[in-house]
């Protein structure tokens, strides 16, 4: 496995984990959270299935297509960032 592709595993796993622990707390969050949530959430999935076809197709796969999945998983990050300052 690349380099690349081994950094953005890493990358979707730290995602789902702060995924996990948002979630216990989001039942308490504003409405404006659960906005933010529900949109992030949807990025991720598009994500993973992204890092999947990436996986599948690692031969093909080129550096820009790795740094595009990774410049989306930075965004998912900032995302989860914001929900935690919400709740």
């Amino acid at each position: 496995m690349s380099k690349g592709l081994f950094n953005l595993d890493t990358l979707v796993e730290g995602l789902q984990q702060q995924r996990d622990e948002i979630k216990v707390q989001l039942h308490l969050a504003k409405a404006e959270a659960r906005d933010e949530w529900a949109e992030t959430e949807k990025k991720l999935e598009q994500l993973k299935t992204k890092a999947s076809r990436i996986r599948e197709e690692a031969g093909a796969a080129s550096s820009d297509v790795i740094e595009a999945a990774k410049r989306v998983a930075e965004e998912i990050k900032r995302g989860y960032a914001r929900i935690r300052k919400q709740i």
